[in-house]
């Protein structure tokens, strides 16, 4: 009794900032490596989507990262500042940035963030540095400015014109922005079809056979950067794996490989994938393929396995895409 008397004498004095110092604490998780060739690197997942879950997908390959590949590994979340909890419709606060100062690699999963300037910063520097990126699926419109269009981040608008800069963050460091749904949104998935020449010339395809997505193939252009596809999306006519193929679109690349330029003249990889929704994420392929994007991304190619371990650690049960549709309440050590 007497602890929970001092702490709720503790709560009236200190009022709302000791409820911040709390929250502060749980606004992102890191996993401890296990045994692997990635001991002493850190990769941080930086998640923030209001549709396609990145807040549950991203926490199930930092654990498989972790566990079994012997990463540190860092999630950061879309946060509610009042209530600490996980909120993928705030567009403007994503806690621990800061982390990427000791990064080996990003992970980034957000969709239309417009982050203040001294989030941002983290992002910047870390671009400028020129090191690793892994975008997934809405990353190609990772950033929208409507706001604070002077701000000297909003060149990393997904519509941005600035010159040198034109389609932001997606088009000039990941290949591509947004375009448009190619397959119909919601009613046709993405079937995967490995590029046979770049299987034979490229690690990042070992062990990776048999790719199905619920979420649909993205439109793109030709790719910036001069980038190599590894894998090519047909929209399939239906929601189900066994669905047929919609031989009536064209295919589009889904997963590719390139290098970016940053303005201080750093190069860094860069692997970029249209696919990575929570419930994408069930195909142990796909998990296979992004876990071996992130060694190729970090110059360890050379240690890929033939076939990479995925399995989920613990339990896994995405939620369906959805916008809006985000499991409310949960904060960070929720995924502990």
């Amino acid at each position: 009794m007497v602890k929970y008397f001092c702490f709720f004498v503790l709560s009236c004095i200190l009022g709302a900032p000791f409820a911040c110092a709390q929250q502060q604490s749980q606004q992102w998780i890191t996993y401890k490596p296990g045994k692997g060739p990635g001991n002493g690197k850190h990769i941080v997942f930086v998640s923030g989507d209001e549709e396609y879950r990145s807040e549950e997908a991203l926490p199930m390959l930092a654990k498989i990262l972790a566990e079994h590949h012997g990463f540190k590994t860092t999630v950061l979340f879309a946060i509610d500042p009042r209530t600490g909890e996980i909120n993928p419709n705030n567009l403007t606060n994503i806690p621990g940035l800061e982390q990427l100062r000791t990064a080996d690699l990003m992970v980034i999963f957000t969709r239309f963030r417009e982050l203040p300037d001294e989030q941002m910063k983290y992002i910047d520097d870390y671009i400028k540095a020129g090191k690793p990126v892994i975008g997934m699926r809405t990353a190609t419109h990772a950033f929208r400015y409507q706001k604070n269009t002077g701000s000297p981040y909003a060149k990393y608008d997904f519509s941005s014109k600035v010159k040198g800069w034109e389609g932001g963050f997606g088009r000039q460091i990941l290949g591509e922005t947004w375009i448009s749904h190619h397959g119909d949104h919601g009613h046709e998935g993405t079937r995967g079809l490995i590029n046979g020449v770049m299987e034979q010339k490229n690690a990042v395809l070992n062990g990776v056979n048999d790719i199905w997505c619920a979420t649909d193939v993205y439109t793109t252009r030709e790719l910036e950067g001069d980038p190599e596809v590894l894998v090519w999306g047909l929209p399939t006519s239906g929601m189900t794996p066994d669905a047929e193929l919609n031989w009536r679109k064209s295919v589009m690349p889904v997963a590719w490989i390139k290098q970016y330029t940053s303005e201080s003249g750093n190069t860094g990889r860069v692997f970029g994938t249209t696919m990575g929704a929570a419930i994408d994420l069930k195909s142990e392929d796909l998990r296979r393929l992004l876990v071996n994007a992130c060694y190729w991304a970090m110059h360890m190619e050379e240690q890929i396995p033939e076939k990479s371990n995925v399995d989920i650690v613990g339990e896994y049960h995405p939620t369906m895409f959805g916008v809006d549709d985000y499991k409310k309440g949960l904060t960070p050590s929720d995924y502990k």
